[in-house]
């Protein structure tokens, strides 16, 4: 079983900045990549970001695109969200997700990841 654990949310104002970790642990890892979403109150869960695991090639939403930064540190099995000029509508419970099984289009969709964190809150103030 893999568990995949979350910090670094939390309560900031809009333009300031978080960073988000999320740790992998469990059996033996193997990962083709891993990724970020969200979801807001009322709102389905939305891919932010993410990262494959050789090559470090990265993909974005539109939205957090220019301000988001994803990126890994291999041998710790942790991948991290760099987040600024945070705006109120980044106000949600931010996933880890684990596991991507494949690239390009298809990090956008939930059922492409296997394992997922507790999720941390992320509240922008404005």
């Amino acid at each position: 079983q893999v568990q995949l654990v979350e910090s670094g949310g939390g309560l900031v104002q809009a333009g300031g900045s978080l960073r988000l970790s999320c740790a992998a642990s469990g059996r033996t890892f193997s990962s083709y990549g891993m990724g970020w979403f969200r979801q807001a109150p009322g709102k389905e869960r939305e891919f932010v970001a993410a990262i494959i695991w050789s090559g470090s090639t990265t993909y974005y939403a539109d939205s957090v695109k220019g301000r988001f930064t994803i990126s890994r540190d291999g041998a710790k099995n942790t991948v991290f969200l760099q987040m600024n000029s945070l705006e109120p509508e980044d106000t949600a419970v931010y996933y880890c997700a684990g596991n991507l099984r494949s690239g390009g289009y298809y990090v956008r969709f939930t059922t492409n990841y296997d394992y997922w964190g507790q999720g941390t809150q992320v509240i922008v103030s404005s």
